[in-house]
């Protein structure tokens, strides 16, 4: 199967940036959100980081134009994914949501329709088991900033075709991504790994060892990362964080348990850069 057109279920952070990549990779875009004012915000986002990659030289104008074209945006579910050959979900990270949304795409969808989702630790097989096609049912993880980072981790479920891995990492390969072949496990590859070093973060601010500049940069200078732990907290969202690090403790047991800083951190409604307040304050 040949993809053309694909459905990016929610406008946010990840949807917006997804279709960003997708548009600039040649591929019509149907954006959905429930909010026209998200949808307004989030197009303009595109617009924005797409001449930026023009003025650095990174676009061509003309390619720049043609991909701003490709996306159209929707609030009526059944109208973006009609006639689509992947939907690519990147709805919270709730799973009750989520199974809510994947029943409704059953409904919705052509019978060869894929349905990928962004989650970064939720189970692709419990979602595919809400649907009649698990075979066609897969993850396509994708980093913030979508458009700068340049990895896919593709991730299959319990009943995933190899034909629904292959469609799916040439798409990511059109989009100008690298990609992983992940097996099912909570958390993957890259959420495990980046959960324990930032919950770990939080547990040496809670400690004192050091304040979150040096933490950072001890991780940043130290260790080569772009980003200290407690920066990416903040850019991510706390309560992102938070989430995956309950769903990782309750899967995976004592070494993932969540940091009380940052469950207080949450309940206090410093969720990062989302809210101008986190670990950092931006106001």
């Amino acid at each position: 199967m040949q993809v053309q057109k694909i459905a990016v279920i929610g406008s946010g952070t990840m949807g917006h940036g997804i279709a960003h990549v997708a548009s600039l990779g040649g591929f019509d875009v149907a954006l959905y959100d429930v909010s026209e004012e998200q949808l307004e915000k989030a197009v303009e986002k595109v617009k924005q980081n797409i001449k930026k990659g023009v003025e650095k030289g990174k676009v061509e104008q003309d390619k720049a134009e043609q991909a701003i074209e490709r996306i159209k945006t929707f609030t009526d579910l059944s109208a973006a994914v009609k006639d689509v050959e992947l939907v690519i979900e990147a709805a919270p990270e709730v799973l009750e949501i989520k199974l809510e949304l994947y029943k409704k795409l059953e409904e919705l969808c052509p019978p060869h329709t894929i349905f990928a989702t962004n989650t970064s630790a939720k189970s692709i097989t419990e979602l595919a088991a809400a649907t009649k096609r698990p075979e066609k049912v897969v993850s396509m993880h994708f980093f913030n900033p979508v458009h700068i980072m340049r990895l896919v981790e593709i991730v299959k479920g319990l009943e995933t075709s190899a034909e629904t891995f292959k469609i799916v990492e040439q798409v990511s390969h059109q989009m100008g991504k690298e990609t992983v072949e992940i097996n099912e496990a909570p958390g993957f590859v890259t959420s495990r790994a980046i959960a324990i070093l930032n919950n770990e973060a939080f547990y040496m601010l809670q400690e004192g060892l050091g304040t979150p500049e040096d933490i950072d940069k001890a991780v940043r200078l130290g260790l080569n990362f772009p980003m200290g732990p407690l920066e990416l907290a903040d850019l991510t969202g706390l309560d992102i964080l938070l989430d995956v690090v309950e769903y990782l403790h309750e899967s995976m047991g004592d070494k993932y348990r969540p940091c009380p800083l940052l469950v207080k951190y949450v309940k206090a409604g410093r969720l990062g850069r989302k809210t101008g307040k986190g670990v950092y304050d931006y106001s």
